[in-house]
């Protein structure tokens, strides 16, 4: 029996984020304490937490111990991370190593060609994007939503910001100043949030969703309901139906007249694993007024709801309309988003470890949707 087969304590690390402009952290010093309560050796590297506002001796405090990258690699039982580790380590990391985070576990082709090689070495890959947002005993992993939840608060304090005039109506001795008139797009978790904090700034909110049943939930916090022709159902894991050809051409014409009336507009829908639909056109851009403020929480790589957003990009237009790329909302608020991504990621680290012992048991339901398997298998669909 080797040094570290005697060894029954198992050890978690938090990596740092690697990501251009990502300041979140997996592990904050609260949840380390509880961690550490449970029997677990926990390790944190370096610096991890600085963008958070969690410096190394909060950590230290907390019962963690901090190492290099070298350290925290050579002795991690579990790695956790908030988005993929980069390809150089996520090389490095040791056969039978658990990682934990949004590692985009609906990459295809070369996309996840460095999971995949991970996999294949027998690195136990569990990603969090990947989780049944149904099953009512993962709502405490549910990452996806925690930060839907931070981006959605934050994208109406970025359009309140953006907007060069007030958000409520403000009776003054110079007169009066109407309300801002918010348009959300998407009544998911993110804009159900920006929703309820547009209103709490005192704008005049309206919430649109393809589905018809979101009604009740958009006009339950206060706003009204901007409707269409084009309804979708649900379309399983919580997001809606993906709309056929002919529908999202219907559906943009409504939008565009709709959209035009509006001072800001929020767009929150996303396809997991695909590219975002565009709700708001070239044409309708350049035809709303001077001022108008368009924050699309889509924005990426694969583009956005918003023709011409431009990922973590603020771009203002010759008509004077400020287009905002938003795809990355929850690093801007890396201490409350930190905050809430660890305890998700600890309510899974706890689910599969029982008696000092990972189990993944791939009869779990949890389990085998979270993991990721070689050669591109699809989880969670």
């Amino acid at each position: 029996m080797t040094a570290r087969e005697e060894v029954t304590v198992l050890v978690v690390a938090a990596l740092a984020e690697r990501a251009p402009g990502e300041r979140r952290v997996a592990l904050v010093p609260e949840v380390v304490e509880r961690l550490v309560a449970q029997g677990f050796e926990v390790l944190v590297e370096a610096g991890a937490g600085a963008g958070a506002r969690f410096g190394d001796d909060a950590y230290v405090n907390a019962g963690a111990k901090t190492g290099t990258l070298a350290d925290v690699l050579a002795s991690a039982d579990v790695l956790l991370a908030v988005r993929r580790p980069t390809s150089a380590v996520l090389a490095r990391v040791r056969a039978g190593t658990v990682v934990i985070g949004l590692l985009d576990g609906r990459a295809r082709g070369v996309e996840r060609a460095d999971l995949d090689e991970a996999a294949a070495r027998g690195v136990q890959l569990l990603s969090l994007d990947l989780l049944p947002r149904t099953l009512s005993r993962a709502q405490t992993m549910d990452a996806l939503s925690s930060q839907a939840s931070v981006a959605g608060y934050r994208a109406a304090i970025v359009a309140a910001e953006a907007f060069a005039r007030y958000f409520p109506m403000m009776i003054t001795a110079a007169g009066t100043a109407r309300p801002a008139t918010v348009l959300v797009l998407g009544a998911g978790v993110a804009g159900l949030q920006a929703i309820g904090t547009a209103r709490r700034l005192g704008a005049q909110v309206t919430g649109y969703d393809v589905r018809s049943s979101a009604r009740e939930e958009v006009t339950s916090i206060g706003a009204a309901f901007l409707t269409t022709k084009v309804t979708a159902g649900d379309g399983g894991g919580g997001y809606a139906r993906a709309l056929t050809e002919d529908e999202a051409v219907e559906q943009r014409a409504e939008l565009d007249a709709a959209i035009r009336r509006f001072d800001i507009v929020i767009t929150t829908a996303q396809v997991p694993g695909g590219k975002p639909p565009v709700l708001v056109t070239a044409e309708t851009v350049a035809a709303m007024a001077p001022g108008s403020v368009l924050v699309d929480l889509a924005s990426g790589p694969q583009g956005g709801n918003v023709a011409g957003s431009v990922p973590d990009e603020r771009i203002v237009t010759p008509g004077g309309v400020t287009v905002i790329g938003a795809g990355n909302l929850p690093a801007q608020m890396a201490t409350g988003a930190s905050a809430a991504y660890s305890r998700n990621v600890t309510a899974l680290l706890t689910a599969i470890v029982a008696d000092g012992e990972i189990k993944l048991d791939p009869a779990d339901e949890i389990v085998a949707a979270v993991l990721i398997q070689t050669e591109g298998a699809a989880r969670a669909e």
